[in-house]
């Protein structure tokens, strides 16, 4: 069992798995899976203030809490008791493109030279966590919604905004990896 936990699933056992979640959640309580609203509900429990976007009753809602919590949980586990023992394997394509940047693959998901507490500090480590934060944090107030929220709960109920914000998600990635990722490793 441990084996088959240490390595990812295929996607069309994780794709189906995922997708359920959906009608399991409406059918169990007519509830919406979405991670990024949770954020306005800590926020809501935590520090009210006099903001109306928090004035609303968030315990109706607190089953996400438990829902973000087991992923963090999931998370812990599938990182430290379930870490698959191989290295990450990437396309020869990839490996090309990160020796280019001067990166090396180490044996973790995430480049240790350029994810670690000195490069935080950095002017890219700023950047990266300070202005991509925030612009991920507006988009998805602006979207009114995270990836995961769109993609699997809004295009399953077949929500025509969901199928846009999607797109702008995705057009996104592909001008911030190919324009604008490479100017931070030259």
């Amino acid at each position: 069992m441990i084996h088959i936990l240490q390595h990812p699933m295929p996607w069309y056992v994780a794709g189906p798995l995922i997708g359920l979640t959906v009608p399991i959640l409406l059918v169990m309580g007519n509830k919406r899976l979405g991670i990024s609203s949770t954020f306005r509900q800590v926020c809501a429990a935590c520090m009210p203030g006099r903001i109306p976007f928090l004035h609303y009753d968030w315990k109706k809602q607190s089953w996400n809490l438990y829902f973000v919590l087991g992923i963090f949980i999931g998370g812990f586990l599938a990182g430290h008791v379930f870490a698959n023992p191989q290295p990450v394997q990437v396309s020869a394509d990839m490996q090309q493109i990160l020796q280019q940047w001067h990166i090396h693959l180490g044996t973790g998901l995430l480049p240790e030279q350029w994810f670690n507490w000195h490069q935080l500090l950095s002017w890219q480590g700023l950047m990266f966590t300070v202005v991509g934060g925030f612009l991920v944090g507006f988009g998805t107030r602006y979207a009114e919604g995270c990836t995961s929220g769109h993609g699997i709960f809004g295009l399953s109920s077949l929500q025509w905004p969901s199928l846009v914000a999607l797109m702008a998600f995705f057009a996104g990635g592909i001008v911030s990896a190919h324009l604008i990722l490479p100017l931070f490793f030259k």
